[in-house]
């Protein structure tokens, strides 16, 4: 509710020259009025429009109003309710504001100071509102851990919802190893902060390190650190990753990419909780939980002497798989109205709506890039669309409409549609994987890691 926005009043009182006078008033000054005069007339208006407030006397004939009070609450719970009375009895205002009313005001009153109420109600129904939306958005986490993780984490189905009680339970236990699966673009980042947040561990450091992003010459000074002097451009001690995460959380994404040289040591620091800067022999104690990712198949790496099977058995103390988003449809509806929401506000395009075909046409789209090509389709979307309502034109997905019959069917052709999704968006682009990658919605990291797992290669050289 804004400022401008009418709230609806309902005055239920059995004085008819008393509602009529209110009634007027109150539409002269600006707000949505209905008068009755009993309490069937009263429950036929509640029933047929949505009333944010209702102006009720304690007192009519054949009824009290304390019980019209307890009813209206149960039937309608957002409803506001303002009792009035000709009489002080300060033990009915008690009972009544128990009951839930909201204030009170004793008979005659001043227009003035019935205006200041509504005012007052007015501000604590925006409230109310507000706090409503933000319960109403399927976030399965609180506002306070969202800040903290700065995510959001939507979904309703009981996959996603298994998944985050699974992190909760991950939390409960600081000391244990996570190992967090699925398809690039799922949120493994978000499960992990979502760990660590929630556990004992909140109040030190989460350090995010991509496995496959340093360097082979700086693998070992980034996990241990170093000393001065260790080696060119060593210009002061260093605390590494194990250091920086005492009492913390470190986080490796795509764990399964991390070299074969680099994986004794992390798992020797792992299970002595011990470490030895790079150039110096002072061993240095800290305690840390490692939570990773991989969207690869971890225990294939294993077969294929790729990776370690004794880290293997270290990191998976806890497993948890998300699932790709096209086997939890039911999440894309929230997603989209969050993402609508999210890029409305951010591009000052207030009010905008979504077409129920969309969510239609979404839901038949295999995503193959998960909840981030989703963002990126709606933030694409919101930028091209000329209206205020999101049409199935806004999101280019006809050529992936379709319907695979059976279980094999169903991988081969999401495969075949992955290769030529790749294929089109790498031509479309110019071969520039940067830039293919956004507009398939992944990180260019994947991109290159779903290149190589369907030997495409690169038609014209990159800049």
């Amino acid at each position: 509710m804004t400022s401008q926005e009418k709230i609806e009043i309902l005055i239920l009182d059995d004085e008819k020259q008393f509602t009529e006078e209110l009634h007027e008033f109150l539409q002269k000054s600006g707000f949505e009025s209905f008068e009755t005069n009993t309490y069937p007339d009263a429950r036929k208006v509640l029933d047929n429009h949505a009333i944010d407030l209702l102006i009720l006397d304690v007192r009519l004939p054949g009824i009290n109003g304390l019980d019209i009070l307890k009813e209206v609450k149960i039937l309608h719970p957002a409803l506001e309710v303002v009792i009035i009375s000709a009489h002080g009895d300060m033990d009915t205002v008690i009972k009544a504001m128990r009951l839930g009313a909201f204030d009170y005001l004793r008979k005659p009153f001043r227009h003035i100071d019935i205006q200041i109420v509504i005012e007052r109600t007015k501000k604590y129904l925006h409230l109310q509102r507000k706090l409503r939306q933000v319960e109403e958005r399927n976030s399965l986490i609180s506002k306070t851990l969202e800040e903290k993780i700065d995510r959001h984490f939507i979904g309703v189905s009981q996959k996603i919802r298994k998944v985050f009680d699974a992190a909760i339970t991950a939390a409960q236990y600081p000391d244990a190893n996570v190992l967090i699966t699925g398809e690039s673009g799922t949120g493994k980042e978000n499960i992990a902060r979502i760990i660590h947040y929630s556990s004992g561990r909140k109040d030190h450091m989460f350090c995010a390190v991509n496995s496959s992003a340093i360097t082979d010459s700086l693998l070992e000074s980034e996990f241990f650190g170093h000393k001065k002097g260790s080696f060119t451009g060593a210009v002061a001690d260093k605390m590494g990753f194990f250091e920086v995460c005492n009492q913390g959380t470190l986080f490796l994404d795509e764990i399964a990419d991390m070299p074969l040289n680099l994986q004794a040591k992390i798992l020797r620091a792992t299970e002595e909780k011990v470490i030895t800067r790079v150039g110096d022999t002072m061993p240095v104690k800290t305690d840390f939980r490692i939570v990773s990712s991989t969207n690869h198949d971890i225990e294939k790496r294993v077969e294929e002497h790729k990776f370690r099977l004794d880290l293997l058995h270290r990191l998976n103390t806890l497993h948890i798989h998300i699932p790709p988003l096209r086997e939890r449809a039911e999440d894309i509806k929230p997603l989209v109205i969050h993402f609508t929401d999210f890029f409305g506000r951010k591009f000052n395009r207030p009010g905008l709506s979504v077409d129920k075909e969309v969510y239609k046409a979404l839901e038949k789209y295999p995503f193959p890039g998960n909840i981030r090509e989703l963002k990126n389709m709606v933030e694409r979307a919101i930028i091209l669309c000329k209206s205020d309502i999101l049409t199935a034109n806004d999101f280019p997905l006809k050529s992936h409409d379709h319907h695979p019959h059976g279980h094999g069917a169903h991988s081969t052709n999401l495969k075949i549609q992955e290769i030529e999704l790749i294929r089109k968006a790498l031509v479309s682009k110019h071969f520039n994987q940067k830039a293919a990658a956004e507009v398939l919605g992944i990180t260019r990291d994947a991109l290159i890691r779903k290149m190589k797992k369907y030997n495409l290669t690169i038609g014209k050289s990159e800049n």
